[in-house]
């Protein structure tokens, strides 16, 4: 049954992940907008919203996972379908930024392609961001609109983020420095730090081919670690990412479900997956009520159900 508290607010999820847009929708107690998005043999996308939302706070999740360029440009039409059918409010859910490791010119010639995508969301009428574990702090700056990073740390990068969660569990930290050939190839790692007889725990915001993973964990091992485990907020793993994980040693690799893991689970038993469904469901519920999100850079929500 819907709640009357949420009467005025619509969700409607995109192709990349409905699953979760449905344990959000189930947290919230209301059901999930229906819209119509179908991929026609001409490659075009064509978006039909079914229902109204005149003067709805309107709320749109797509993440970037499986064809990437698809679930953009999805989000995009349906944005602009919600604003030019005179949406109060608009907002692009995006648990996984597109595009989010190209966020800075690097290279002679390089595109800023985060910065783009920026622009594009803007363009199609987003009048809000959530997010979840910004690759990097500066994408919040490429919007004219508002951005909610949810994100356990107010500290971004890899080092201050291990930082502070050491802080909290009041444990020893220890880094690695590392040098890319390119992008997913590591050439030089170095671990600064003992970590002899104890448990090792690895963070980052990201696991793609997880060769940087699999790399640091044997590494640990070998400095005398007698545990790794892993705790990553989005698991993209492409490529030989689950033979990685299954063949370096690690214990365990804990991921969210800001990307679909379903075939990852079932291929790999190394896996598990945290659900952040209750962290997004509160933050649009403190978005709507005009509440304060930084509240959850410090705490986990509580909902009935979870």
């Amino acid at each position: 049954m819907a709640s009357a508290a949420y009467s005025d607010i619509k969700l409607f999820a995109g192709s990349s992940h409905p699953e979760l847009a449905q344990l959000i929708a189930k947290r919230l107690r209301i059901p999930l907008a229906q819209a119509e998005v179908v991929q026609p043999p001409s490659g075009e996308t064509k978006v039909t919203i079914i229902e109204s939302v005149r003067d709805y706070d309107v709320y749109i999740l797509n993440t970037g996972a499986g064809a990437i360029n698809t679930s953009l440009m999805e989000l995009c039409i349906m944005i602009h379908a919600c604003k030019i059918a005179s949406a109060r409010r608009v907002t692009a859910i995006i648990p996984h930024f597109f595009y989010a490791r190209q966020d800075k010119k690097d290279k002679s010639r390089a595109p800023i392609t985060a910065k783009l995508v920026a622009n594009m969301l803007r363009e199609a009428g987003c009048d809000h961001v959530i997010t979840m574990d910004l690759h990097a702090s500066q994408i919040q700056g490429f919007f004219d609109v508002p951005v909610d990073n949810c994100t356990p740390s107010r500290r971004w990068c890899s080092a201050k983020r291990a930082t502070s969660i050491a802080d909290r569990l009041n444990v020893e930290f220890a880094l690695f420095h590392k040098e890319r050939k390119k992008a997913n190839e590591v050439s030089r790692m170095v671990l600064v730090g003992s970590v002899t007889d104890k448990v090792a725990i690895l963070v980052d915001d990201m696991a793609d081919t997880c060769g940087t993973l699999g790399l640091a964990a044997k590494n640990l091992l070998e400095a005398g670690a007698t545990k790794v485990y892993a705790f990553v907020t989005h698991g993209i793993l492409s490529g030989p990412a689950l033979r990685v994980i299954n063949e370096c040693g690690m214990e365990k690799l804990v991921i969210t479900n800001t990307i679909p893991q379903a075939s990852n689970v079932e291929h790999c038993p190394k896996i598990e997956v945290v659900d952040v469904s209750a962290v997004l469901a509160e933050t649009i519920r403190r978005s709507h009520f005009g509440e304060s999100v930084s509240y959850l850079f410090h705490e986990v929500p509580y909902m009935n159900g979870a």
